[in-house]
Parts: C-alpha cells; structure tokens; sequence
C-alpha cells in the first residue's frame, strides 16, 4: 500500500509541529498536571514538583488500580500501590508494577510514519502527517462515497479521548462506522445488561468479593485475569462457598470449594438447570419477582426444560454437582455471580450473561451487599468506550434513533443538531466484512491491534491489505497492524497524558501526566485535536481546549441519564476521593458533601426501564457452529495464560521483568491421556490445524483440560490463525473459545518447556 513518497529528512528531535499544537514561543503545547500537596492538579509538566508523590489510575486492565507515583526532578522515577485508594488498598499485580518500565522501550513510536513509493515507512513532520490523514481520508471519501471510511476504537485510553475521537469523527468529519475494540471484550455484557436491565449498568462495587458468602464465577478466572479483585476474595472473613464454572481446571478453579467442570459452551443449559431447580425447591424471593420484575412465567415455563440427567449429561457434570451448586446459590445470604471473557465470547453469550442475570434477580440478590450478577470488565477503560466513544451508543449512552436524545447531546456540545447522525455504526465484524466487499477504502486504528487480536486473523491482515489507506494511531510502530500502516501517527501512553478512566465497579479514576512522551509522540487529545484543525472542525471543538474542559461537557451530557455525573466537582474531587463511581449527580452532591467510596446499584430495587422493573429473558440453545468430527477431533479454548501476559503483548513484552514469567514461546495444553494417545511428550513441538490454518507451539501436558479439548492463551500471534470466525447475534461479539482442530507432533525438544502451572 504505497501512497506517496515521503519528505521527512530532519532528525527526529527537530521535527517541527504545526502551529495549533505549539505555544507562542514555539514550544510543545503540555496537557495540564496535577499539582503539588493536591496530587499534582493543575501543574504543568514543565513546572512539575521536584520531589513529591502523586496517585494515578492504572492503565492495564479495568480494576482500576490505584498507583503511588514517585517523582523526582519532574519526572515520575518509580511507583507503588496506593494504600489508601480504594479499589487496590495497596496491592498491584506485576503489570502494575512495571507500568513506567513499558514507556521506555526502544520500540516507541516517537515520529509520523509515511509509506514512501517503495514501501518503507520514513519519518514526517507532524505538519505532512495532518495534511496526508486529512488529504486520504477526504480523497476516499470523494471517490468511494462518505460511508467508504471507517474508525476502530480501543478501551484503552482515556474517556476524554474517545469523547474527541467519536465526536470528531462522525459528526465534524462525517464518518459514519466506527467500532471498538471493546466489542471484543464487553460487548455481549453491554447488550445483556441494557435488555435486562435497561441500561448498561454493572450494579457491584469491588467491597461485593468481601461481603458475599457464595461467590460463582462463570467463564471467569481472575486469579490470573483481575488478580487483584482475587486478593479482594481472599479478604472474604465468611468462609464463602466459590463455585466455579469452567471447563479448565483454571488457577481461580484450583482455590475453589466447588468446581463445575462443564464441556464447552455447555453453560446456557447449565445455567437453566440450576435456575429450574431453584425454582422447583423455592429458593425464590417471590416479593421481590413479583415487584421488580417481569418474565417470570415464561422463564419458570423455558427452564422447565432442561432436567437434571439430560443436563448432565450434555455438559458432562454430575446430578449431584449441579445440586450442590444450585442448593448453595439457593440458600446463600449473599450470593454474587461473576462473568467475564469466558460468558462474553460465545456465539451465545448474551443470552448466557442474562442466564446468570436471570437467577440474581429470581433469587433476590441485587442491590445488597455481597450480591449482584456482576460482568468483570476487561480492558482499563472499556466502560469508558461503552458510554463516550460514540460507537453503538451516542455521546454520553444516548441514542442516535431519538431526536430527544440528539438534539440533548447536540446543546451540551454546543453543535448543530443537524452534524448527528440518526443512525447508529456497523458493529465491528460487519466494518471488516465491508472491507472485504469493497465498501470500507479507508480504515483509521486508534490504540488497538487487530491484525493481532481479530477472530480468524489471517483473513483479517489480508483485507487490512485491500484498503486505499490504513492509518494506525499508537504507542509502538512495531505492533503487527502499525507494520501493515501507510501512516503512523505516534502517540503517548499511560503516564504521558490526563484523562479519566472508569472501571469495571463504575469507578471514575484520573490518569495523570507524570513524564513527557517520547520524541515527537503526541498524546491523542493533542493528535485529535490537530486532525480537527486541518480538517477545518477547530471551531466545531474551540471548547475542547484540554481534557478537563472535555469532562465538563461529558458532565452536561450526563445529566438525568443512570450514568450522570453532574455533582462531580471536576479532577480535584475525583483525586481527592480516590475515584467516585457513576452515578453522583448534583442532587447527590448537594446531599452529601462526599460521595462514599462504595455504592451499589438498584438498592430501591428500581430498574431503568419505564415500568423500573427487570426482564427476565430466556432463549433456545444453540448448536455449536464447529463442532468436533474425527477429521478434527479437538475442541480448542483461548483465553488469558498468564498474570504477567496481557492482550497481544504490545506492552507487556517491553518489559524484561514481565518477560521473564511467563513462556516466550507459544504453548497448548493438552490432556496427558489424549497425549500418550497422539504420542506427544510434555514440551514436544505440536502442530494444529483448524480449517483455517495451521500453526505450532510447544506441548504442555496438563490435567487442566479435559480429554478432547486443548487451551492456547489469545496472546500469542498465531492464536487467532485458526479461530472460527462466528458471534453472538445480540451483541456482536466474537465467540474466540470454541473450534475444532487436530493436533500431531512435529519434532522433539530437546528440554521440556518451563510450565505455569
């Protein structure tokens, strides 16, 4: 994909930017900082204290930790877990603590990339950078049509960036598709909770891991993928009963009292046949079903259905372990139900998430301490991207479809009513298959990777090279979609820039700029904001002048929906507050003069549907799209491998400590007796074949899985070669964990490899 030659020629420091993102004297504009003896707020970088500590939100994923960093002559030098911030109370896994460590890598996007005629990317002046994004994008536009350009988002950085970002994109420069990569992760929780519930909300605070008395995890293995929420359980004084739903023997299942080792995508009819069981016993609050919800009838009619034997033996779980399960949900005070990756990438996850929904509420338990049906988010900012990056929803989880709605979202923004689209985007798999027909020509990447992370990946990087023009907007030049850009625009990390995060409890949390970005990398609040000048749109966005001004908007956006945020008194309280979970609105604040650090959702037992009353909905199972056969016999699962590996390791792999504890090669588990049966040795060299591929990876004899499945963790590059490309049909979401393969040895090893486990 040449798209010109390129005219970059001055050293990398030099590199002049264009006059909106420079000061009168010709120096870096700085995102403001926090200030001294206030955590920092309102510094600039350039004033920074020599020698002071200040606490930041964590960047990987959406625990939402709370890290002390520790600066000296300007420049944050080191961190430690924050004591006193609620979420974490002085704990941080590895990635936490090696969070500074990653900004320094040699792999830095630190200069604009251009493609030149011979196919080399060569450094640019910001200046050319603007005018090519701008230039290929209206270019395609022309020719193709205004629907031919699309936008793939991220969870990853801040609330205030994806509010520029969406705003920007479709309503000053008329992009209509855009998608996250949330839609990996989350999606299916999102359209769970909003049909069940009539909003997305997760109604749990993180006190909920303490209080309860029975925890189930479903698909979920937090040990290794939220190990600090983990450390939350272990703080349980209850003696809880922990059921797991699994079917690895997982790290979180090993600590277990319970452990229901179901076969794949067994869960839906699993989760009926505790529900019916429930129902026959009694373990119904019917006060509060009948007062707070609807649906229950036709649920007692549907789960009916599904009788202990014939569910056992489908999912491979004896009569006697699904009643011990359901008798512990049934007569626990304080039952939480927890899912995350395992729930959401099915093709029929929602209806699974709504499973689980479905027996908190028949059972009574929302609202309460130590309660809830409570989706574990995946990446730092996910719920970030659910409510601002208007994607699937408008700005502030409004609805493109209501003019009401529109002409609201319009006013906070100080924007024509008439620059809002009616309609929402393509959700993610379908902006990809619009690529493979010719309707998408140009694709704009921000913070995410999916020439790595996308279902059937190889398909995906040979459409990626169909496109007019690929633009990727990242930390590093080297992830595997930058490799594949014709323009990279470099920009700043975790640490490098403000903004807000919001975790998986609700938990607005500040990220505070505590280092400079490297070279000429820019934060993407300053790249967005310079796209909007050389589009045209600066006037459009002349109250978006920093990130807290973008807050305040958001704040305006929010007001009387379930997520308002108007009793927020800006940065300074959330800092001072350790986080503050949506909702705190200004009738909150001029009640209480704090918001207390924990709250729950639907203690009134008020739902946000007109009738404020619950669904209770249910579905038919559905056949698995791939199933085993004796061509494939296999079925493989993916899912995260270790504590210290995260994504498709664009971060953690910049860092030697992180490196060092987990495998570098790629790994399966297998089953001892199905390798004894294949002849395959603990470190052997294997092949897997799917129908879509074939790749290699080392042998790791495990008990963890069953006979007939085998586990690959997703952040290896080669994973996704030979996952099944299929969704949920609600949600959208990509069903990562089921597809069949056969696995042979290749050739020995000559040591075995090192395991996790």
């Amino acid at each position: 994909m040449s798209i010109g030659q390129s005219t970059g020629t001055k050293p990398v420091s030099i590199l002049p930017l264009p006059p909106i993102l420079q000061r009168r004297d010709g120096t870096m504009t700085r995102e403001l900082l926090l200030k001294p003896g206030q955590h920092g707020l309102g510094m600039t970088h350039d004033s920074l204290a020599a020698d002071t500590t200040t606490t930041a939100t964590c960047g990987y994923c959406s625990t939402g930790c709370g890290l002390r960093l520790h600066i000296k002559d300007g420049e944050a030098i080191g961190l430690t877990p924050e004591t006193n911030y609620p979420v974490n109370l002085g704990m941080a896994c590895p990635k936490g603590w090696e969070a500074l460590r990653v900004l320094d890598s040699d792999e830095r996007a630190t200069t604009p990339l251009l493609r030149d005629s011979g196919g080399k990317l060569q450094p640019i002046s910001w200046e050319l950078a603007f005018e090519t994004f701008v230039q290929k994008v209206r270019d395609v536009q022309a020719k193709h049509g205004p629907d031919s350009v699309a936008f793939l988002s991220t969870g990853q950085i801040p609330c205030e960036e994806m509010a520029f970002l969406g705003a920007l994109a479709r309503f000053a420069m008329g992009i209509r598709h855009g998608d996250g990569n949330t839609r990996q992760c989350m999606a299916t929780a999102v359209s769970a909770y909003k049909e069940s519930f009539g909003f997305d909300a997760p109604p749990f605070t993180y006190d909920d891991f303490e209080q309860s008395d029975c925890l189930v995890f479903i698909g979920a293995n937090p040990c290794i993928g939220h190990p600090i929420m983990w450390e939350r359980v272990l703080r349980n004084r209850n003696n809880p009963e922990i059921i797991v739903i699994d079917p690895r023997r997982t790290e979180t299942a090993m600590a277990s009292t319970q452990h229901l080792q179901l076969r794949p995508k067994s869960d839906l009819a699993l989760l009926y046949a505790i529900t019916n069981w429930l129902i026959e016993n009694d373990h119904v609050d019917h006060e509060f079903v009948h007062s707070h919800t609807r649906g229950f009838d036709e649920l007692r009619e549907h789960v009916a259905k599904f009788d202990l034997g014939t569910v056992s033996k489908s999912c491979g779980v004896s009569e006697e372990s699904i009643v011990r399960a359901a008798r512990s949900i049934g007569t626990g005070k304080a039952v939480s139900l927890w899912w995350t990756m395992g729930v959401n990438q099915s093709y029929e996850g929602t209806r699974t998430a709504q499973a689980i929904i479905n027996i908190a509420l028949i059972t009574g338990n929302i609202g309460k301490p130590g309660t809830g049906a409570n989706s574990i988010t995946g990446q730092c900012n996910a719920m970030g991207s659910r409510l601002w990056s208007s994607t699937t929803n408008l700005f502030g989880h409004h609805r493109f479809e209501s003019e009401a709605d529109r002409i609201k979202v319009a006013e906070a923004l100080n924007m024509d009513v008439d620059c809002i689209p009616s309609q929402g985007s393509w959700k993610y798999d379908r902006i990809i298959e619009g690529v493979r027909r010719g309707e998408i020509k140009a694709l704009w990447v921000i913070a995410t990777n999916p020439a790595h992370s996308w279902i059937d990946q190889s398909d995906v990087c040979s459409l990626l090279g169909k496109l007019d023009f690929l633009a990727v907007q990242d930390m590093y030049h080297t992830t595997e979609t930058a490799r594949l850009a014709d323009l990279v625009l470099p920009s700043a990390g975790w640490g490098e820039k403000e903004g807000t995060f919001i975790n998986s409890e609700r938990r607005y949390g500040l990220l505070k700029k505590v280092r400079r970005a490297p070279g000429q990398a820019l934060a993407d609040f300053q790249i967005l904001k310079g796209i909007a000048h050389y589009w045209g749109a600066a006037e459009q966005f002349a109250e978006w002048t920093d990130p807290e001004a973008v807050f305040r908007i958001m704040q305006r956006a929010s007001r009387d929906q379930p997520c308002d945020i108007t009793g927020i008194d800006g940065y300074a309280e959330i800092d001072q507050c350790g986080g503050i979970q949506w909702p705190w609105t200004e009738h909150d604040a001029q009640a209480t003069s704090r918001p207390p650090q924990q709250r729950r959702l639907f203690a009134d037992g008020r739902f946000f549907h007109d009738d404020g009353k619950a669904r209770l909905i249910v579905d038919d199972i559905t056949p698995m799209p791939e199933p085993t056969s004796s061509e494939y016999p296999v079925m493989l699962l993916t899912g995260r491998g270790t504590v210290s590996q995260w994504h498709t390791q664009t971060r953690t792999r910049q860092s030697p400590v992180l490196k060092m504890l987990y495998p570098q090669e790629a790994y399966i588990e297998i089953n001892p007796v199905d390798a004894d049966q294949w002849e395959i040795d603990h470190g052997d060299l294997v092949i897997i074949e799917s129908r879509r591929g074939r790749i290699q990876a080392n042998a790791n004899v495990t008990a963890t899985v069953r006979r007939g499945q085998a586990f690959m963790p997703m952040h290896y590059e080669i994973t996704n070669q030979i996952t099944l490309s299929h969704f949920d049909p609600h949600s959208g979401q990509p069903s990562y964990k089921d597809c069949a393969v056969r696995i042979t040895r290749s050739a020995k090893r000559s040591q075995p490899i090192r395991s996790h486990v």
